[in-house]
């Protein structure tokens, strides 16, 4: 009997203003615009009937298809092959460099390409408004389709004859043709030969990009994907990184888990950069670490879980009345966590802004900012020291002591002690003493000497997959008895069948699936501990959790179903971050 996986069938475009999901009949079936978080233009990812379309494909039901990436780039082909002939879709969105900024409209380019044979297509263009709740009026001109009452200049340029596309009548496809998808300002230059121009230039610009960043000599597929997915999801503007381009893919089936995840979150911080810099795109770095500096600067008194891209607050959840994905409701946007209070990240920051000081490739030298914000990180550690949270996981009602807390708190305290060592500044550094000896106190209450190993909070019988880090941080000693024991007893509560469990349970319940970045975790601590050939075998098996283009998704059943919201950003740093742990273990080299 075949097991039914749930595997994602799309893969996604974007150049640092949006992100566009195509699937692999070629419809464009989640994409939301101007910003990440707007209402999506298109989106038949949660409802069939009032998410529109934007398809390309034989008129003849009965063909194959296949998805695929050009090499080292995000432009994404979908290939097509009936008794007909051969075509196939190229989508990108343009990106490149030019007078002296990176050229990166609201459009999306889709070529149809003629490979063989006379191909029988049809194209359909259907954008909505405001979650599927405005239909647009059409008005036709020349040789475009202008889209009504969607917030901006909605408009479809083509060399198709516009009335098969309005008629949704099939035609063959003699030459290659073009599509143009613009939101606010219009293609107004030829569209053959601009197509083209923009391909050929933002091909060069990916590759480009992918030549000057640090691959290790193992997993290079893999991780050359996840640097491409990751840099996908920042928004050029302001810096900031989502955790993904989705609302509401839930966490397993009928689990009403389901999460509007296209913000920014503080908890990321560490991970996000450490990655970055892993891969050495240091512009990047640069560029989220503004982002963070600018809410710093912006708040009074504490930071928020998330924030919006712009660094404002996001809104609380506002429920959508739309099918959902394979009709799991809620359909969520906006996200109650900006209510919860998560006091690890200002550790996180902390030991985040760390490489900006000491590492002299950067040339990061602003004492008087500097000093400011880690004092002013080091008074919020001091002020929530005794204060219960939520945790990393976002626990509604379950508010503890958690040990991943006081372990961020003791990193970024040991992070504030070298800057304030750097600068000459001793006060700082007496302070980030103080503060590292009571961040201590706690994290040793979280003790369990009967799993001997650190337990999910003070008073906790549980372990949580988090804890892990408690190695790769070198809190404990990655060589030492207790290190092992500790992975050894999480082993045993959360590992099962090639999966890593965040915790038992919650105040949802249990949950089904795996938070992939947990096994990545997994991964990253064998690696630091030695245990190379067992860190191996986690990696592969994680590595059948991605779909057919190589994307993660949030979570993971034991069959490699995918799960979550889609590509999660987390999930792919967990990859980059555990890779090259393994390779400096390993002596792999690095090259650039």
């Amino acid at each position: 009997m075949a097991i039914d996986i749930n595997k994602y069938n799309f893969g996604i475009i974007g150049n640092c203003s949006y992100l566009a999901y195509i699937d692999t009949n070629a419809n464009v079936n989640w994409l939301c615009m101007p910003r990440f978080d707007s209402s999506f233009i298109f989106g038949s990812l949660l409802d069939k009937k009032k998410g529109g379309e934007f398809s390309i494909t034989p008129s003849n039901h009965n063909y194959r298809s296949r998805q695929y990436y050009l090499a080292n780039t995000n432009i994404l082909a979908t290939e097509f092959e009936m008794t007909e002939g051969k075509f196939r879709v190229l989508d990108f969105a343009p990106r490149f460099f030019q007078f002296d900024r990176y050229f990166k409209p609201l459009m999306l380019f889709r070529k149809i390409e003629l490979l063989e044979g006379t191909p029988f297509i049809v194209v359909k263009c259907k954008p909505v408004g405001e979650y599927g709740d405005i239909i647009p009026d059409l008005v036709q001109g020349s040789n475009h389709i202008r889209y009504l009452h969607l917030n901006s200049h909605v408009r479809l340029t083509t060399d198709i004859p516009l009335s098969y596309i309005l008629s949704e009548k099939p035609f063959v496809l003699n030459e290659s043709q073009y599509l143009v998808f613009s939101y606010g300002v219009p293609l107004e230059a030829p569209l053959a030969e601009t197509s083209e121009i923009f391909l050929k230039k933002t091909q060069a610009y990916w590759i480009n990009w992918i030549k000057s960043s640090s691959i290790p000599t193992i997993y290079q597929d893999e991780v050359i994907r996840s640097a491409l997915v990751l840099k996908l999801h920042q928004y050029e503007d302001t810096g900031a990184v989502i955790a993904a381009g989705t609302t509401s893919l839930p966490e397993f089936d009928g689990s009403k888990r389901t999460w509007d995840y296209r913000y920014c979150w503080m908890r990321d911080t560490y991970y996000t950069l450490n990655a970055f810099n892993n891969i050495g795109h240091f512009e990047e770095l640069e560029k989220y670490f503004h982002f963070i500096q600018n809410i710093i600067m912006n708040e009074k008194q504490r930071i928020t879980p998330l924030y919006t891209i712009l660094g404002n607050q996001v809104p609380k959840e506002k429920l959508l009345d739309l099918q959902g994905f394979m009709n799991n409701q809620p359909v969520r946007i906006g996200n109650n966590a900006v209510l919860q209070v998560q006091n690890d990240v200002y550790g996180q920051v902390l030991v985040s802004l760390l490489p900006l000081f000491i590492d002299k490739r950067l040339n990061y030298i602003d004492s008087k900012k500097s000093l400011f914000i880690t004092d002013w990180l080091l008074e919020r550690i001091s002020e929530n020291m005794d204060i219960p949270d939520s945790g990393l996981w976002e626990f509604g009602t379950t508010n503890q002591f958690h040990c991943f807390t006081y372990l961020f708190h003791w990193a970024g305290c040991m992070a504030g002690m070298k800057i304030g060592k750097l600068f000459g500044n001793s006060e700082i550094v007496n302070k980030a003493t103080a503060l590292i000896a009571k961040t201590i106190a706690y994290i040793e209450k979280c003790y369990n000497a009967d799993k001997q190993a650190y337990s999910q909070a003070v008073g906790s019988k549980g372990l949580d997959a988090s804890n892990l880090q408690m190695i790769t941080l070198n809190y404990l000693n990655p060589h030492s008895d207790r290190a092992l024991l500790h992975i050894k007893a999480h082993e045993k509560e959360l590992f099962d069948e090639g999966l890593f469990f965040r915790y038992s349970f919650d105040d949802l319940g249990k949950p089904e699936n795996s938070f992939l970045i947990c096994g990545f975790w997994y991964a990253e601590t064998l690696a630091a501990t030695g245990q190379l050939d067992k860190a191996i075998e986690v990696i592969d098996k994680l590595l059948q959790s991605s779909n057919h283009l190589g994307l993660f998704s949030e979570d993971a059943d034991k069959n490699g179903g995918q799960w979550g919201n889609f590509p999660q950003t987390y999930s792919h740093v967990g990859l980059i971050n555990a890779v090259y742990r393994l390779a400096i273990r390993q002596d792999k080299p690095l090259f650039i």
